[in-house]
C-alpha cells in the first residue's frame, strides 16, 4: 500500500480519475495523522508559547485537519484535482489560529503537488513536502525560524536527500528528522528557550506526519512521546500585546495585497492567505470589529472565530501551574536592601523572599532588618546589606534574629545581584554564605551619581548637581553631561578581559542607545544586559565580570 497511494485510473473517469481504492487510502492518511494529532493534542496546547501564550495550537491543528477530513468524507469528486481543490478549501476555510491557518497552506501545497501523480515514491514525497514548504512561506510575511515553517523546510530537505529510499523507510526516517527538527526550535527562539520548550506548532506538524508514518507501514501508532512536566518559566508568560485572535473568510472580488495592507495596520500576527474569490484573515488585535468590517466592505464574511487571548494565557497558566510538583522546601532565604521598583523585581526575580527598601540617603535600621528576617519562610536567612552604611545595621539584625542569620557584607547592589546569582535555596546557610561572597568578590563595579555640592577632582572642579563617575567607591571623572562619564566608567571597567556586563538605569532613565552601540562594536563577545532599576541618587549602576 505504502508504494502505491495513487493507482492509475480505473477507467471510469478518464485521465486524473480516482479509483475507490485511492480515496480509502487517503482518507486512511488523514485518519491516522488527525488521530496522532488527537493524542498529543493537550501536550502541544501547553507547549504553545510562540507567537502568544494562548496555549491552543494543538486544537487548531486538530480542529483544521478535522475539517479537511469532514470534507472528504462527505465528497463525491471523482477526479484527483478536484479532491485536491476540495481539500484546500476545506483547510482554508476550517483554519483555526495562527498554526491552523499555516497548515492551512501546507496542506494547499501538498495536495496541489499530488494532483498530477499516480504513484508514490519517494520523490513525489519530497515534491509534495517542498510544494507544502513554499506555500506556507509564501503565505507569512515575515517568516520567523524555530517555528513549524522551518520543520516542513526541514522535512522537505530530508526527503529530497533520500528520496531513493521505499516510502515507509523514507516516512520513518522523516519522523526522525522532524522530531530533531523540533528539539532545535528551544535554541533558535529566545522565548522557547527562556520558557524551556519547544514550538508547539513543529510539534503538531511531526505528529500529523507520524500518523501518516503509521498508516503507510501498515503499523499501529507507535508510542506517544513522552510529556515533561511543565516549568515554572513556562507557565508564567506575558500577555499578548494585542488582545483577540480574529480569524475570518472574506468572499467576494477581492485585492489581496491591499487588504493586507489595511490589516497590517490593525495588529500583529498577520496572514492573509488564499485568493481573488477567498481569503482567510488571522490577525491579532484589539479591535475585531474594525477587522470585520473591512471584510464586510469588500465581500461576504463567515466563519468568524474571535478568541480572548488574554483570558486564554491566564487559563493555560493556571492549567500548567496545577502540574508544576512543590518545590523541595528551602533550607535558607534571602533578605536583601535595595533600592527601585525595577531592582526590586530584579531580586525577587533571582529568588529573594525578602525585600527592605533602602540604600543611599535612606539606610534601613537594624529593627527593621530583623523584622525581615524573622518573617523569612525558612530555617536559615542570609541578609544582603547591599551598601556600606548598612553593613554593621545588618551585622546587629543577624544578632537578634530568631533564626540563625549570616551576612553576606555586599556594599552595592551590583553585587548583590552577583552574590544572587550563586545563592542556591536547597543548601544549607553556611555553604550559600561561602558561595555567594565569593561571587560578589569577583565583580567590579561602577556608577554614576551626582555631586551634592562643588568638587575638584583630578584637578577638576565638578560643580553641584554635575555627574560624578564611581569605580567601586572611588570618584574618578566628572562632568556636565552623563554619556562621556559614563563611557569613561565603562571604559575603566572594560580595560581588563570581561565577559558580561549589567547596567542598572535609575529613575531619571539616562539615554543609553549610543554608548551601548559603541560598546557593542568595540567589544563583540561581551554579553551586555540592561535592566530599568528605578534606583533614585544613581543614574547608573554598572557591573563587570
Amino acid at each position: 500500500m505504502g508504494e502505491t497511494w495513487f493507482l492509475p485510473g480505473d477507467g471510469a473517469g478518464g485521465e486524473g480519475a480516482i479509483s475507490v481504492t485511492e480515496r480509502e487510502a487517503l482518507l486512511d492518511f488523514v485518519r491516522g495523522a488527525i488521530a496522532a494529532l488527537e493524542r498529543s493534542r493537550a501536550r502541544i496546547d501547553d507547549l504553545n508559547v510562540y507567537p502568544v501564550p494562548d496555549g491552543d495550537t494543538g486544537t487548531n491543528l486538530a480542529l483544521t485537519g478535522r475539517a479537511v477530513l469532514e470534507a472528504l468524507e462527505a465528497s463525491t469528486a471523482e477526479d484527483r484535482p478536484t479532491i485536491a481543490r476540495e481539500a484546500t478549501r476545506a483547510a482554508l476555510m476550517g483554519a483555526r489560529g495562527n498554526s491552523g491557518v499555516i497548515l492551512s497552506q501546507i496542506i494547499r501545497g501538498i495536495a496541489e503537488s499530488l494532483e498530477a501523480e499516480d504513484t508514490l515514491d519517494g520523490g513525489v514525497v519530497a515534491r509534495a513536502l517542498r510544494g507544502g514548504s513554499d506555500a506556507a512561506y509564501r503565505a507569512v510575511r515575515k517568516p520567523v525560524e524555530g517555528t513549524m515553517l522551518t520543520a516542513i523546510r526541514t522535512l522537505a530537505e530530508a526527503a529530497e536527500a533520500d528520496q531513493s529510499r521505499p516510502v515507509a523507510e523514507l516516512f520513518e526516517l522523516l519522523v526522525t528528522r522532524g522530531e530533531e527538527a523540533v528539539a532545535r526550535t528551544e535554541e533558535q527562539l529566545d522565548v522557547l528557550r527562556e520558557a524551556g520548550v519547544v514550538d508547539a506548532g513543529a510539534a503538531g506538524l511531526v505528529e500529523l506526519l507520524r500518523g501518516i508514518a503509521s498508516v503507510v507501514a501498515g503499523q499501529p501508532l507507535p508510542e506517544a512521546p513522552p510529556v515533561e512536566p511543565a516549568s515554572v518559566e513556562a507557565a508564567h508568560q506575558e500577555l499578548s500585546r494585542f488582545r483577540y485572535c480574529t480569524t475570518f473568510v472574506i468572499e467576494g472580488d477581492l485585492d489581496p495585497d491591499a487588504l493586507e495592507g489595511e490589516y497590517e495596520r490593525l495588529g500583529d500576527s498577520l496572514l492573509v492567505v488564499g485568493d481573488e474569490h477567498a481569503l482567510k484573515v488571522h490577525v491579532h488585535t484589539d479591535d475585531p470589529g474594525a477587522a470585520l468590517a473591512i471584510g464586510t466592505r469588500v465581500g461576504a464574511i463567515e466563519n468568524v472565530e474571535i478568541a480572548d487571548m488574554h483570558r486564554q494565557t491566564q487559563a493555560r497558566e493556571r492549567r500548567l501551574l496545577a502540574a508544576v510538583p512543590d518545590p523541595p522546601p528551602a533550607a535558607a532565604g534571602v533578605v536583601a536592601v535595595v533600592a527601585g521598583d525595577g531592582n526590586r523585581r530584579l531580586f525577587e526575580s533571582l529568588g529573594a523572599t525578602g525585600i527592605v527598601e533602602g540604600g543611599q540617603m535612606m539606610n534601613p535600621s537594624a529593627a527593621e532588618l530583623q523584622v525581615a528576617v524573622d518573617e523569612t519562610n525558612a530555617p536559615e536567612a542570609i541578609l544582603l546589606p547591599n551598601n556600606d552604611n548598612v553593613v554593621l545595621a545588618a551585622g546587629q539584625a543577624a544578632s537578634l534574629a530568631t533564626k540563625p542569620t549570616r551576612v553576606v557584607p555586599t556594599t552595592s547592589m551590583q553585587a548583590g545581584l552577583a552574590a544572587l546569582v550563586a545563592f542556591n535555596p536547597e543548601r544549607s546557610g553556611e555553604e550559600n554564605e561561602a558561595a555567594m561572597v565569593e561571587a560578589a568578590a569577583r565583580v567590579a563595579t561602577g556608577a554614576v551619581t551626582t555631586a551634592s555640592r562643588s568638587v575638584q577632582l583630578n584637578g577638576r572642579a565638578v560643580g553641584a548637581g554635575q555627574y560624578i563617575g564611581l569605580l567601586g567607591d572611588e570618584p574618578v571623572t566628572g562632568g556636565a553631561e552623563f554619556e562621556p562619564v559614563a563611557r569613561t566608567i565603562l571604559e575603566r571597567l572594560l580595560a581588563e578581559p570581561r565577559e558580561v556586563v549589567t547596567l542598572l538605569t535609575g529613575e531619571d532613565e539616562p539615554d543609553l542607545s549610543q554608548l551601548l552601540g559603541e560598546v557593542e562594536r568595540a567589544n563583540p563577545e561581551l554579553e551586555i544586559e540592561v535592566h530599568e532599576g528605578g534606583q533614585p541618587h544613581y543614574s547608573l549602576l554598572v557591573s563587570a565580570e
